[in-house]
């Protein structure tokens, strides 16, 4: 048996609580700042605790999945904080998108208490992780990645990218890609259906050719008919642009596109998009340029 521990449980980390909670030789313990969003895994045979201590006191392995630096603050430290309950030998696999410096500082800190942390964003959306298909990218140590790569093979496709922060890096990387073919897919089509091409007939012809990226063929059906409950965010979405900007500028990377992106995601927000999937974009650019 396998005790996991799991921080945050929200949309992302509810499906893939709810996947481990499936495996056999799991038993899956957590927490969430609301309860009332994890009473359908409870149901299913999650152990609630009311503090990240008493999840990660309770567990072999803690896995958390947050918003962002100060959220993962949040859940680590202070008396009822998983730093706080981490036991020596232990694992922490922070799979949030937060900055690689916070990711490196919380892991040094963690390494003293005799533990050791890896930090494991992710590439795909709400039904990859319910289906075990997403991408894993796991910065820390050669040990570290040994000892969480049982856990995480179960959520996807696991790979070691480097040191500790070098997975959020790659994150980063992936995402400012990923929301630069969102906006040009979405102006692409823009430019079509106002041109007179039927909207359905464009997505169809686009995603069938040379453009067509997995990210774009899964979420094309999605911008003409926006789901209420997002993959994955506007907000969330602008808040890993920023941290891309930052670290682009920390190490002298000019980011050109995601400076333009910014500009989207934040018209975005100011027209009420922020909780709304990323497919919402094209509603965004239709809105800006009526």
């Amino acid at each position: 048996m396998t005790v996991i521990g799991f921080v945050g449980l929200g949309a992302m980390g509810a499906a893939m609580a709810g996947r481990l909670l499936g495996i056999a030789g799991n038993q899956v313990h957590g927490t969430n700042r609301t309860r009332s969003k994890a009473e359908a895994l409870i149901a299913q045979g999650l152990w609630w605790h009311d503090t990240p201590r008493e999840v990660a006191v309770s567990s072999d392995v803690v896995i958390s999945m947050i918003t962002d630096d100060a959220a993962l603050s949040a859940i680590a430290d202070g008396p009822d904080g998983i730093l706080a309950g981490l036991r020596p030998g232990s694992l922490y696999i922070d799979m949030s998108t937060v900055s690689p410096r916070a990711s490196r500082e919380l892991a040094a800190r963690v390494s003293a208490a005799g533990a050791a942390m890896v930090d494991a964003p992710v590439s795909g959306s709400v039904p990859a992780a319910r289906d075990g298909g997403l991408t894993i990218m796991v910065g820390g140590t050669d040990e570290g990645f040994k000892a969480a790569e049982p856990v995480l093979t179960q959520l996807g496709k696991v790979t070691h990218v480097g040191l500790n922060g070098h997975g959020l890096l790659l994150k980063l990387a992936i995402n400012t890609s990923l929301a630069a073919q969102m906006v040009a897919f979405s102006e692409g089509l823009l430019l079509a259906q106002r041109g007179g091409v039927d909207p359905a007939v464009a997505i169809k012809v686009m995603t069938d050719s040379a453009i067509g990226s997995p990210m774009l063929r899964a979420r094309a059906p999605l911008v003409l008919d926006l789901p209420d409950q997002a993959w994955f965010n506007i907000q969330l979405m602008h808040k890993d642009i920023r941290l891309a900007r930052e670290v682009g500028h920390e190490e002298g990377v000019l980011l050109p596109s995601a400076a333009a992106i910014e500009v989207v995601l934040r018209e975005a927000e100011k027209l009420g998009y922020g909780h709304r999937d990323i497919a919402g974009l094209f509603e965004v650019l239709a809105k800006a340029t009526a």
